[in-house]
């Protein structure tokens, strides 16, 4: 259950790779935590647009962005309002670390997701290990592999975002039974942001009989972009326009609205 990774581009592929190796490396001890952790798609399901924030230190696009501390910056932004957490565990690109997932889970009281770049079984049981409801699958990642990871994921207990950025990507998605879809403006290979495609790929969702949860992610600043996609949203994911704010708390609120 490997994806051939050798033909990802950009810097996409690279990470990938690397995580690959680093996972493939370890020795896996199973399962040590067993409380169930809360439900990441009835925080998506609330009424409303649900914010999913992100600690989040650094980016291939845009370098360092904040030193933060994981656990305070969690609880605030939960302060704010936030739904859910997401917490980033790449270390090399993003600055993540596997103990900022577990030292979040246990410090706050919603669904945490583990962010990272799922390309070796024993990172979804990792996930579980450390406390996370769910884990983010990338279809363009995974391609065929995606519905295998899912029930991965599944076994063990958790949730998962399953991430596209086309057409051809969404068709795997839902063909592999995913029930959260994840729509990034974000093309990971040339990093480039396009809003519009968050929306676009939603409609398409919806004309191909997705009834699950939909969430956008990547390149929202303001309150009314958030507004413009409540009506084919269940969630939204934001990370560096928080995460670079000095008071992350207030930031959350003023996203939101509020």
């Amino acid at each position: 259950m490997v994806p051939n990774l050798e033909k990802v581009p950009g810097v996409l592929g690279r990470i990938a790779r690397q995580r690959f190796k680093t996972a493939a490396r370890r020795s896996f001890g199973g399962v040590k935590r067993f409380d169930p952790p809360p439900s990441f798609s009835a925080a998506l399901a609330a009424p409303g647009l649900t914010l999913i924030a992100e600690i989040k230190r650094k980016s291939p696009s845009k370098g360092a962005i904040a030193n933060l501390n994981a656990v305070e910056t969690a609880r605030a932004y939960v302060r704010g309002g936030a739904g859910a957490i997401s917490v980033l565990t790449e270390p090399d690109f993003f600055g993540g670390r596997e103990e900022d997932l577990r030292s979040v889970a246990e410090s706050v009281g919603v669904p945490v997701l583990r962010k990272d770049f799922i390309v070796h079984p024993a990172q979804i049981w990792e996930a579980r290990a450390l406390g996370a409801s769910a884990v983010l699958l990338i279809v363009g990642l995974l391609g065929g592999l995606t519905e295998a990871y899912l029930q991965e994921a599944r076994k063990a207990g958790l949730e998962a975002l399953v991430e596209v950025h086309d057409r051809s990507e969404l068709e795997i998605a839902i063909s592999a039974g995913a029930e959260i879809i994840g729509i990034n403006n974000r093309d990971l290979t040339s990093l480039r942001v396009d809003i519009n495609r968050a929306p676009a790929l939603a409609r398409e969702a919806r004309a191909l009989g997705f009834s699950g949860l939909l969430v956008a992610e990547s390149g929202y600043y303001h309150p009314e972009e958030l507004v413009a996609v409540s009506s084919y949203f269940d969630g939204v994911l934001v990370g560096s326009s928080l995460a670079a704010e000095n008071d992350v708390e207030a930031a959350v609120r003023r996203l939101l609205g509020r």
